[in-house]
């Protein structure tokens, strides 16, 4: 059973982009979720935004990270940032994959 998180009604929801993919193919892309995972996460409901996408939270890391890096010298950040890198991709496939199954 497949949990389907409530999306709060927040000034712009109703500007979110629909998927093509799933429009011209019928079925999901890997990013399928990531805006309404953001906009959960906006509204505080952490639990669900992860349930929604749950590689909402390992991209954040790394928007958060690289935006720092800009500002701050990070040593090792080259590591860092790979590490961060990979670790978003593995968690985009793992939930594109048990999606798909």
């Amino acid at each position: 059973m497949k949990l389907q998180p409530t999306i709060p009604a927040i000034a712009g929801q109703e500007y979110m982009l629909p998927c093509l993919n799933k429009q011209i193919f019928g079925f999901e892309c890997p990013g399928c979720g990531v805006q309404r995972s953001f906009w959960l996460l906006l509204d505080g409901k952490f639990g669900e935004a992860f349930l929604m996408y749950p590689a909402i939270y390992p991209l954040i890391l790394l928007l958060l990270f690289l935006i720092a890096d800009r500002f701050i010298r990070i040593r090792y950040a080259n590591t860092i940032s790979i590490t961060l890198m990979v670790l978003s991709v593995v968690s985009i496939l793992t939930n594109y994959i048990f999606k798909l199954i």
